[in-house]
């Protein structure tokens, strides 16, 4: 299963969450360049906040709690310091108890994206641990970014 996006079509239009970062000094490796690992944290921190500020969800107390079971990326161009990061977001799979993002990152001025990313979230009691079913409001802020509503 592959839910990757191709590159030459994604634009910022693409995704329906965006959201800014700033590069940060100690993003930056031995290279000149953000260290790809970060890459990852823009990632989550773009769905994090969509969950939280869109879907309202409490990480710290709600009742489910999301793994990450798998994530990619792909690096189109180098980002630097400073630099001002646009992270676009959307759903391209909703499951019952997972979904399945795309996300891009791009840098200002410019609408080829320097980066593209997967994450597949699954949903989980936060005692047991075990996969449940996603809260009715979590699924209607995700059902909001979903590209092809015959994927849920």
């Amino acid at each position: 299963m592959s839910e990757f996006p191709d590159h030459l079509n994604e634009t910022r239009e693409s995704y329906p969450y965006l959201v800014s970062i700033a590069s940060r000094w100690n993003d930056i490796d031995v290279f000149g360049h953000v260290n790809n690992a970060l890459y990852y944290e823009y990632f989550d921190s773009v769905i994090n906040r969509y969950l939280v500020e869109v879907g309202g969800n409490d990480p710290k107390s709600d009742a489910t709690m999301q793994f990450c079971v798998e994530n990619r990326c792909r690096y189109y161009r180098e980002m630097g310091f400073p630099e001002m990061i646009e992270a676009g977001l959307r759903v391209a799979k909703l499951g019952n108890s997972s979904v399945c993002y795309n996300l891009a990152l791009f840098t200002a001025g410019t609408n080829d994206p320097s980066a593209l990313g997967y994450f597949v979230h699954v949903f989980v009691d936060r005692g047991h641990r075990r996969p449940v079913p996603i809260p009715a409001p979590l699924r209607d802020a995700l059902g909001r970014l979903l590209v092809d509503p015959r994927s849920s």
